[in-house]
């Protein structure tokens, strides 16, 4: 449950990103400056936008790395307890016997 959150939460996160990236664009449209330091501003907006998007698909691919790593660590240790849970319960011994 907790994983589908943080899914959503990075998605809710992703389209606020886009949102403002794409209100910094029209902003800067309408903006009373010549062509070529639109551009020039466009360019840099965009560069930076790239930046920050891969930064941010980074760090949710550090996150989801270590999510799984901890759920297959959790995973493991469950069928370890399971396992010593089994060899020493002495009903289980009683009926294979």
């Amino acid at each position: 449950m907790s994983r589908d959150n943080d899914v959503h939460a990075g998605v809710i996160m992703m389209a606020f990103v886009m949102g403002a990236i794409a209100g910094a664009a029209a902003a800067l449209l309408t903006a009373p400056s010549s062509g070529p330091d639109t551009r020039r501003v466009l360019n840099e907006k965009a560069h930076e936008g790239r930046e920050r998007a891969g930064d941010a698909a980074r760090k949710s691919s550090d996150f989801v790395k270590r999510q799984r790593d901890q759920l297959s660590t959790a995973i493991d240790r469950g069928r370890e307890a399971y396992q010593r849970a089994r060899e020493s319960d002495p009903v289980d011994a009683e009926d294979e016997g």
